[in-house]
């Protein structure tokens, strides 16, 4: 009788050490990466943009050229791809006004294909020549134009003094020189300014408005190690 009851003694024992203890938690793997807001992301346009043939809603494809680290870690690899669309575009005007483009960027297609959705602006535009950031959305501004306008305007002016001094001397350059002036300004005011224009491959820093959230497991294409 003893020994049936220290068995089930013993039993009961084995059964109550092998129940997990209630307050025993198995941590979860931490895979997700977060990208700040105001991060600096460079990238490369894939396509040409100009104000002269650009609407409204027209897609914008670009590609990263360098990897982004966050802790030590690539949460955006050299090739992840961008896509945005012009949210407003504007051309320069006869007399005054210049070239505007805004950009806004939308997605990001990882090279394994996993897409994460984004807020980002045009931050810099270092692969541009003659266009400044004109404010803190992102807008592309053309450079003045005034000063081309000006010397064709000068150069017209000395094509007809030099004209009016061949037919009539003296009289007829200084009338020359006016009516050459006036036919300059004219060409100025009916010809628009400059149009802001990015190259394939232009030289895009990107700036991500909100934070981002990725999963780290997913950004990277998966290969099999297995052989058959």
């Amino acid at each position: 009788m003893k020994t049936i009851c220290l068995l089930l003694l013993s039993g009961i024992a084995l059964a109550q050490t092998s129940q997990p203890s209630p307050t025993a938690t198995v941590a979860p793997s931490n895979t997700t990466l977060t990208i700040p807001a105001g991060s600096k992301v460079p990238l490369s346009l894939k396509q040409a943009i100009s104000t002269k043939t650009a609407k409204e809603g027209d897609p914008v494809y670009a590609e990263t050229s360098f990897p982004f680290v966050v802790n030590e870690r690539i949460a955006i690899p050299v090739g992840t791809y961008i896509q945005g669309k012009i949210t407003q575009v504007e051309r320069s005007g006869h007399v005054k006004g210049r070239a505007q483009l805004l950009i806004h960027f939308t997605s990001m297609i990882f090279p394994s294909g996993y897409t994460v959705l984004l807020g980002g602006s045009v931050e810099n535009t270092p692969g541009t020549e003659k266009t400044t950031m004109k404010d803190s959305e992102g807008t592309i501004q053309q450079d003045s134009d005034a000063g081309r306008k000006a010397k064709e305007t000068a150069g017209a002016a000395t094509t007809g003094a030099v004209i009016g001094a061949i037919a009539g001397g003296g009289k007829g350059a200084g009338i020359g020189a006016g009516v050459g002036g006036v036919a300059g300004l004219a060409v100025a005011m009916l010809s628009r300014g400059a149009d802001v224009r990015l190259e394939p491959g232009t030289s895009i820093e990107m700036e991500i408005q909100r934070e981002v959230t990725v999963d780290a497991s997913r950004i990277t294409l998966q290969t099999s190690q297995s052989r058959p």
